[in-house]
């Protein structure tokens, strides 16, 4: 999933520099949700890691 994070990063920083304002921000907005997602998912598996010790 961070993975998908990063390309959507990457394809946000291209269209930027390349000039469409749209694309950039769908593309940044996606790739923050799934920052987001990601980051919730490893603080649940961080937690969850510590609760079983």
């Amino acid at each position: 999933m961070l993975y998908y994070a990063l390309v959507f990063f990457i394809v946000a920083i291209i269209a930027a520099a390349l000039g469409f304002g749209g694309i950039a921000a769908g593309a940044a907005s996606i790739a923050k949700v799934l920052f987001f997602i990601f980051l919730v998912i490893f603080l649940v598996t961080l937690v969850m890691g510590v609760v079983r010790r």
